[in-house]
């Protein structure tokens, strides 16, 4: 079992980045407490990702809940 800071350190990413992974159910976690336990085998879901931020969305589009124009 690994906190999030040492399963941050043997994916080579921030602690930050690992809660995010977490947050968005691909990284699986045994909670105790307030404290995150992470199996080191479900390293491996992880190990593969695309590394970065997702593209932007391009010019013109806009995303869900965003408006158009000028203050109110």
């Amino acid at each position: 079992m690994l906190t999030t800071t040492q399963a941050a350190e043997k994916l080579g990413v921030t602690p930050g980045r690992v809660r995010q992974m977490v947050a968005d159910k691909v990284l699986p976690v045994i909670r105790i407490g307030r404290d995150n336990l992470i199996r080191a085998s479900d390293l491996k879901l992880v190990e593969d990702r695309k590394p970065g931020r997702p593209p932007k969305a391009k010019a013109g589009t806009l995303k869900a809940g965003k408006k158009r124009g000028g203050k109110k």
